[in-house]
């Protein structure tokens, strides 16, 4: 868009734009902060179910706390898929990748990585989707 710099009878006239060039540029910083990027959350589900399923909740509040969307199929999937047959569980893993498609960035969770997990940052470093690694203080390391 641009601003005229001279008033209606033709007189120089900064004001009106250095005025609205200020409410464009607000603008513009407006819609930059309110951009929040999705997240997948690569952390262990199978083992110890509970704790895992309890790390991955505060891991996810670090996450939105940090600015991102977090993403964690592994939370919402188990609720009416079962882990224990092999083609449901392929199925998930499945599903998991595509939506992991969706994300910006792959966070992985922990000291162990599963099975599911190697496949999960496998395929997100073939898509070259950056992935960062976190201990489980939720402290960023080089990798695991």
């Amino acid at each position: 868009m641009r601003i005229n710099m001279k008033n209606a009878e033709g007189y120089y006239d900064p004001t009106p734009h250095e005025a609205l060039s200020n409410i464009t540029r607000e603008e513009k910083a407006a819609a930059k902060a309110a951009f929040k990027p999705l997240v997948y959350i690569c952390s262990p589900f199978s083992g110890d179910i509970e704790n895992n399923n309890k790390r991955t909740r505060a891991f996810c509040r670090f996450a939105l706390d940090k600015g991102n969307i977090p993403l964690a199929p592994h939370l919402l999937l188990p609720q009416f898929m079962d882990d224990n047959n092999e083609q449901e569980r392929d199925l998930a893993i499945f599903m998991d990748i595509i939506l992991m498609g969706k994300c910006q960035e792959v966070w992985v969770l922990g000291d162990v990585i599963s099975r599911g997990m190697s496949i999960e940052i496998e395929k997100a470093k073939k898509r070259r989707q950056p992935v960062r690694y976190f201990n489980k203080d939720f402290e960023e390391v080089e990798s695991l």
